[in-house]
């Protein structure tokens, strides 16, 4: 989990085959705040957080609650008295696709939370929902215990049968990109070490 989160979004979706993109736009409530761990899903009734209240009583240390609704809208399943909870629970991080509020609260206290909206329009608790279920966001399936990788760029999923096969090829990955960046910083250019340059001139000249 930690060289994941390490990595971040981009080096995993990379690292993966461009897979797992959670293919929305959510906002880091603590930007810079980098997690990884198992998730953790609670799929709400429509505009209804009652699955939230539920999925609390099964949430583990390092785990990361998943939060969704059958047509994501901005309803706020989360605020600071659930946040309370998540956080004593030991939630490595929060992916809300719908809307959180208490903002304000919710950085003071540090859990990292990613939400698509930011809105005060308060949800039912009249729809149990479910827990624990495979989801889509973002056009990307998430079941539970796959790996839920979080960071200022965004969302990507890792299935938890290719945690093991992943975590290795995100250290090539890093291992390749420590290596173009010290050919980079020496002067070395990469439309020559790519070889985009000799593709031009052999297509015509280079493009000013």
């Amino acid at each position: 989990m930690a060289e994941l989160a390490e990595a971040g979004v981009a080096t995993v979706y990379e690292a993966a085959g461009r897979r797992g993109l959670l293919d929305i736009d959510v906002e880091p409530l603590l930007p810079g705040a980098r997690v990884a761990g198992p998730a953790r899903i609670a799929l709400c009734g429509q505009d209804d957080n009652r699955a939230v209240h539920e999925v609390m009583a099964g949430l583990q240390p390092g785990e990361v609650l998943v939060l969704t609704m059958p047509e994501p809208r901005p309803v706020a399943l989360f605020g600071d008295l659930l946040a309370t909870q998540a956080k004593a629970r030991g939630a490595a991080g929060v992916l809300v696709d719908a809307s959180v509020r208490d903002v304000a609260d919710l950085r003071e206290m540090g859990l990292p939370v990613w939400t698509r909206w930011r809105r005060v329009r308060g949800a039912t608790k009249d729809v149990r929902g479910s827990i624990d279920v495979p989801v889509r966001i973002g056009g990307t399936a998430v079941a539970p215990g796959d790996v839920i990788v979080l960071d200022d760029d965004g969302a990507a999923v890792v299935p938890a049968e290719r945690i093991a096969p992943t975590v290795e090829a995100v250290r090539q990955r890093i291992a390749k990109e420590d290596g173009l960046r010290e050919r980079w910083r020496a002067g070395e250019l990469s439309y020559d070490a790519y070889g985009l340059r000799a593709q031009d001139e052999t297509a015509g000249g280079v493009r000013t």
